[in-house]
């Protein structure tokens, strides 16, 4: 039912914008997961975030509309595959594997892998300290890859999570989890738990929009690609992340 509503919600809110271009052109289907605090989650019944702003700036610069799709975040890629939706908004980093199957567009958000912790964990002061912990990591994220591409990641108890790895560390359940800094310290400053950052980021991470590597796809790669720089010539895209964030993520 929620995901229904959601995908009412944005589409009512698409059609503010775009003019007379909704009948020539097909919305983006935008899938996310709606549990990405702050870049995408659900308040009141309401799709909000960070990628949210990001994508309707986008259909609004191409003077078209926006869908989005909320699902589980390990079933997105399977989702965009399918051509169910044309894209994923939901902080997809670049890595090589994924490069070679999916075409993306330039990076638009510039961050860092970064492991957290209980607060008062005083073993944990950052990833070098995981040998012969229990560290979460959502399932389908590239945090896994990364962990398990440490020299010492035998040594290394990793469990993956639909969501609430939040929550499982800060009951004890698990030592630590990672995730991208950004979010991490969104999470410490605005949720009730008792939680830290632990040294600083590990990996640097690029984050863009992933689309079917088709000709079809390609092209709307190529034309969302084009509606970011403008996004970021006029700093509509730097004012969008000061907004959520205090600063701009979006530049390396």
């Amino acid at each position: 039912m929620l995901r229904y509503m959601v995908m009412t919600i944005a589409s009512v809110g698409a059609l503010t914008f775009g003019g007379l271009a909704q009948a020539q052109e097909e919305p983006i289907r935008v899938g996310m997961s709606g549990g990405y605090f702050p870049f995408t989650f659900v308040e009141q019944d309401s799709l909000k975030g960070f990628e949210v702003d990001v994508m309707e700036a986008i259909a609004e610069e191409m003077g078209g509309d926006v869908e989005f799709v909320t699902a589980n975040f390990s079933g997105l890629f399977g989702m965009l595959e399918s051509g169910r939706i044309d894209t994923i908004a939901n902080q997809i980093t670049i890595t090589k594997e994924r490069s070679a199957k999916y075409a993306f567009t330039d990076p638009y958000v510039y961050d860092g892998a970064q492991v957290v912790v209980r607060e008062g964990n005083e073993e944990i002061q950052g990833v070098e300290d995981l040998r012969g912990k229990t560290v979460a990591v959502n399932l389908g994220s590239n945090y896994e890859q990364l962990l398990r591409e440490l020299p010492y990641a035998d040594e290394i108890d990793i469990r993956t999570y639909e969501s609430n790895i939040e929550q499982d560390t800060a009951l004890g359940r698990v030592d630590a989890f990672v995730m991208d800094r950004v979010s991490a310290s969104q999470v410490i400053q605005e949720k009730p738990l008792p939680l830290a950052l632990a040294g600083q980021p590990f990996s640097e991470i690029r984050n863009a929009l992933p689309f079917r590597d088709t000709e079809s796809g390609r092209d709307l790669r190529d034309r969302v690609d084009a509606a970011l720089d403008a996004l970021r010539e006029s700093g509509e895209l730097q004012a969008i992340s000061e907004r959520w964030f205090g600063t701009d993520i979006t530049q390396p």
